[in-house]
């Protein structure tokens, strides 16, 4: 889940194998795409959501996100953020971090934030939200090994508290 055009596509390409549209405007995925990410032999459902800026949708997009997030069985959200743009990308991770499903936050376009000046503190923000945060670059396949990692740690930790 993110934000319009903050590259969740590209990511959900990188995990599954799946091609997906992936353009450089807002509001190209309006549906959901479903795909499978094999990680260290463990299949996982990865499903491509629209980008929405809440979780109080204003337009179809945004409604089909959250009937995804609500309705689904949703084990684990990957918060795909715009690293250049912190700000506004946080406020939809504040109110995914209320939902109380584990979440882990992508400062995706890393390579741009650096470009720009832009240094983020991802050991503080860890801290700071109590979630995993691992930087990518999509475009390139920057970070994606990360994100896997990340991924696999916090699934393992959901098995292991569910069978607890």
């Amino acid at each position: 889940m993110g934000n319009p055009n903050v590259g969740k596509s590209v990511i959900f390409n990188r995990l599954t194998g799946v091609k997906v549209v992936v353009s450089n405007y807002p509001g190209t995925t309006i549906e959901y795409m479903e795909g499978v990410a094999k990680i260290n032999n463990t299949r996982l459902k990865v499903v491509d959501a629209p980008g929405t800026y809440s979780l109080i949708p204003s337009d179809k997009a945004e409604e089909v996100a959250l009937e995804l997030l609500l309705k689904k069985e949703t084990d684990l959200i990957v918060n795909v953020v715009d690293a250049t743009n912190l700000e506004r990308n946080l406020y939809l991770t504040l109110q995914l971090l209320e939902t109380g499903i584990p979440l882990i936050l992508d400062l995706n376009m890393i390579d741009a934030a650096k470009h720009k000046g832009i240094e983020i503190d991802v050991r503080y923000l860890e801290e700071l939200l109590k979630v995993p945060v691992v930087c990518t670059v999509a475009i390139s396949g920057e970070g994606i090994k990360d994100l896997h990692r990340a991924i696999k740690k916090t699934i393992s930790r959901i098995t292991f508290e569910k069978e607890s």
